[in-house]
């Protein structure tokens, strides 16, 4: 019997007809994501906004536990990564926009780090899969709503 194959990395990739700035607007907003995309119950930032290296929140989604992330990067208008903890376990979560001929790009992705990254990776694989994809989705739909307004603050 051959041993599983354990998944560390994971992404999708979606093409957005609007504005990289309107598509960072979306996707720096993470309190909002719940509103476009199934895959996530609340996120709730720890200190205020906007995202900045340090920024902690408290994200929570169906089917997983409650996860504790901190931004490590920010790079304004293109991209942020956040990391969160656990015994054995570095995910790593990086959220891009890139500008296209006809928009923008986003990509997001998730990676698996640590002892038992691999592992998660491999127990986790359907539904970080379906997760990246609904999250794709919702972004690409929330960025090219005209009504859509980012809420002050």
């Amino acid at each position: 019997m051959r041993p599983p194959e354990f998944i560390r990395q994971f992404s999708a990739t979606t093409e957005i007809d609007a504005p990289t700035d309107r598509v960072w607007q979306v996707m720096s907003d993470p309190e909002r994501w719940h509103e476009w995309t199934p895959s996530i119950t609340s996120i709730r930032l720890l200190g205020g906004k906007p995202l900045a290296v340090g920024t902690r929140a408290i994200g929570r989604q169906p089917k997983l536990p409650p996860a504790l992330w901190t931004v490590t990067a920010v790079d304004a208008g293109r991209s942020f990564t956040w990391v969160s903890v656990g015994p054995g376990l570095r995910v790593v979560a990086r959220h891009s926009v890139e500008p296209t001929a006809r928009g923008s790009r986003a990509t997001l992705s998730i990676e698996m780090e640590g002892v038992l990254g691999g592992m998660w990776g491999w127990l986790t694989r359907g539904i970080t899969e379906l997760y990246l994809a609904l999250e794709a989705r919702g972004l690409k739909a929330r960025s090219e709503d005209p009504g859509y307004r980012r809420a002050p603050g």
